[in-house]
């Protein structure tokens, strides 16, 4: 059993059957799979526990799955998040990504498909291989250790969710090389998602590395190649 699968991962959704489905489908995978029907039961377990992953359905009632999603980042959750939604625009999942959730599968869906995405998203913040450049990076005050995928600051620990320590990590095994979009994808395992969402993680990341993400130092966008990560002081 490799390390994705036994991973523990934690399925929202109000409908009793589609938890009960994935609950069965992902046990029989080898993963451990906690569930809640709504965004307050899922509140209550992350209090007590630390899941891998979450499968978060979006449009669930009271809070939904796009606001859970932006107020576990905003208080430090960093496990990836994959949304589930009955609509599959590209522009819906634009809005899931902006979030902060780190993939996004339209209903209705194959479980293969799903158990796919869940295993490609655990395989993105797992360890690097070794061969790659791993030679920490100084990013002005801060330096960050593509090994530990550790973004630190004179502070301490800059918090940056799995996405995005994924996407920093691999501009920092090449740095002052442009990167286009399609690799990053390729790289990342996100080829289904589209240039635009590696457009919006590198938003995301910018706000973590940079004074003014509006005039970047660090990561830079080389219009018409893709994207850049210049180190210094």
């Amino acid at each position: 059993m490799n390390a994705a699968e036994a991973a523990h991962v934690l399925v929202v959704d109000d409908d009793a059957r589609l938890r009960s489905l994935l609950q069965r489908y992902l046990a029989e995978q080898g993963f451990r799979i906690s569930t809640a029907a709504n965004a307050a039961d899922a509140r209550r377990l992350l209090g007590s526990m630390r899941p891998d992953a979450m499968v978060l359905d979006v449009t669930m009632p009271g809070e939904n799955g796009l606001d859970l999603t932006r107020a576990l980042r905003e208080d430090g959750h960093d496990m990836p998040i994959l949304l589930l939604t009955a609509r599959g625009e590209p522009e819906d999942r634009i809005a899931g990504l902006e979030a902060g959730s780190d993939d996004y599968l339209g209903k209705p869906f194959e479980p293969r498909e799903l158990l796919l995405r869940l295993r490609a998203l655990l395989r993105r913040i797992g360890p690097p291989a070794p061969t790659e450049n791993a030679r920490p990076v100084r990013l002005g005050m801060m330096e960050f250790d593509p090994v530990r995928g550790l973004l630190e600051s004179p502070q301490g620990p800059v918090h940056l969710t799995g996405g995005e320590s994924a996407l920093l990590t691999v501009l920092a095994r090449h740095p002052n090389e442009v990167m286009s979009r399609e690799i990053i994808a390729r790289t990342l395992e996100m080829d289904e998602a589209g240039e635009r969402a590696i457009d919006v993680q590198v938003t995301r990341l910018r706000r973590r590395i940079e004074a003014d993400p509006r005039e970047p130092r660090f990561l830079h966008t080389v219009r018409g190649r893709g994207y850049v990560l210049k180190p210094g002081l």
